[in-house]
């Protein structure tokens, strides 16, 4: 099944339907961002620590990472940096332009896959900023050298992505309020499904989604050059039963090293 056609669909209908994570911010929002007041999330709950980010944001360069939706990238540039936003659905990227038409700000959008930054020089950001959404490519691995590529020395990454264990759980079960343990990690989505539910599957308008091992996700950001200097958990907002138990969501900040 193409991944990318299919994932760049589902967003697009995500946004007609209006998805919580395709709702562009206020105008209060953005007018409080003006004056340097704002806070953004890389998971689903909580903010991303203010001290991971430069004092002052004005100048710096930032690629928001699959990060469409009007949402992180609008907040960055009325806080006054440099903005790139870089989202698989064209209509994601129009939150963007729409806020930023809106509230007289400017960012720059690209329509393409996180793991292919071959428009950008070695080097060009400052900071990366990444929400959940590595979960929609199969590896991983190629997004974060492509991260550290792009980024200065010295350029911090911020990232959010799944616990593992979270997709271990029949979804349908844990929604009726049992935990059945039933997929293995890593795997899809489509995985377990047969050829006629794939057909199926193939005409609707549902993401595919990827669950990556720990190793994948943390030790991968390692070998790309990382040196992992913050990290905190997340959880649904306790619109999952397994919120009761443990948090599903991860977020880290990482600096790239300097390459001797």
């Amino acid at each position: 099944m193409d991944t990318i056609n299919q994932n760049g669909r589902a967003w697009d209908k995500k946004v007609e339907n209006g998805a919580d994570y395709t709702k562009c911010v206020s105008k209060e929002v953005i007018q409080k961002s003006k004056a340097g007041v704002w806070q953004i999330t890389v998971t689903t709950e909580k903010s991303v620590p203010r001290k991971w980010f430069p004092s002052l944001l004005d100048g710096v360069k930032i690629l928001c990472l699959a990060s469409g939706g009007g949402q992180q990238a609008p907040i960055l540039a009325a806080a006054g940096a440099d903005v790139t936003v870089v989202d698989l659905s064209i209509k994601q990227l129009e939150q963007d332009k729409f806020v930023a038409k809106r509230d007289g700000l400017k960012l720059k959008t690209v329509q393409g896959t996180m793991t292919d930054l071959s428009c950008f020089e070695d080097g060009e950001f400052d900071l990366i900023v990444h929400p959940v959404s590595n979960l929609f490519i199969e590896d991983v691995k190629p997004l974060w050298k492509e991260a550290a590529r792009v980024l200065k020395e010295g350029g911090v990454l911020i990232a959010g992505f799944v616990n593992p264990l979270l997709y271990i759980f029949d979804d349908e079960q844990e929604r009726q309020g049992n935990l059945e343990v039933r997929h293995s990690v890593p795997s899809s989505s489509i995985s377990h499904l047969t050829e006629e539910e794939l057909q199926v599957f193939s005409q609707s308008s549902e993401t595919i989604e990827f669950s990556h091992t720990l190793e994948d996700q943390i030790q991968g950001q390692l070998d790309a050059g990382f040196v992992l200097t913050g990290l905190y958990e997340d959880d649904f907002g306790g619109n999952r039963m397994l919120d009761s138990y443990i948090n599903t969501f991860i977020a880290t900040r990482a600096v790239k090293m300097r390459i001797e």
